[in-house]
């Protein structure tokens, strides 16, 4: 028996043995181990909470009816649940249940299982239709489908996918619109997905826009 997987909550035939929902999501696989010896390298010991474990990170699947993106999966499990030295710029990465402390929605609206609404960037500033119309959707891009892993303050948020067509993938809301983050998108020479945001952090210690467009 491979010990490592049995650890990682993927040991057995069926979802029942891995205590986590049959949602139709993509295969979970193996974490890619070169991404998880930089994540290490990125997030310095001594600013890291402790990681989960398991049993926990299934505990919080279960609970929400998702299943975490790796390799974000397994950094929560096994190396820390948040680093107050990391992307973002307010109080680094936070822990995978929490919110950041500006965040003022009804933490009550947060549904995770909820598909992530976007595919495409979209700047509701400039929307020609009445605010009233599209609060919903907005509502909806802040609160689905997706977990918060920090702040660059001013209302500006990350957030990892991890239900919908985007799942894996990081988006930066505002207060004026959502967008996603990775050189498929534009804006940024960087990789998308979680290993991609931190390993251009890590590189440049900006979290954003790195290409004029």
């Amino acid at each position: 028996m491979n010990t490592e997987n049995a650890d990682r909550g993927d040991a057995g035939t069926g979802d029942a043995d891995r205590g986590v929902p049959d949602q139709g999501e993509p295969d979970r696989g193996e974490p890619d181990r070169a991404e998880l010896e930089a994540l290490r390298a990125a997030f310095p010991a001594e600013h890291c909470l402790p990681p989960l474990g398991w049993d926990a990170v299934r505990a919080f699947e279960r609970a929400q009816g998702i299943v975490l993106p790796e390799p974000y999966r397994t950094l929560v499990a096994e190396i820390c649940d948040g680093c107050s030295d990391g992307p973002a710029d307010i109080d680094g990465l936070i822990p995978v249940a929490a919110l950041p402390a500006d965040w003022g929605c009804d933490q009550t609206q947060r549904v995770l299982s909820e598909p992530f609404p976007l595919t495409e960037a979209w700047v509701w500033e400039d929307d020609p239709r009445p605010y009233e119309e599209i609060e919903p959707l907005i509502d909806a891009v802040s609160n689905y489908g997706s977990v918060v892993l920090g702040t660059d303050g001013c209302g500006m948020y990350w957030h990892l996918v991890v239900t919908g067509p985007h799942r894996g993938r990081i988006w930066n809301i505002s207060d004026v619109g959502a967008a996603p983050f990775g050189a498929a998108f534009g804006h940024t020479t960087a990789d998308e997905g979680f290993a991609g945001w931190v390993a251009h952090w890590a590189a440049s210690r900006r979290s954003w826009f790195d290409v004029v467009v």
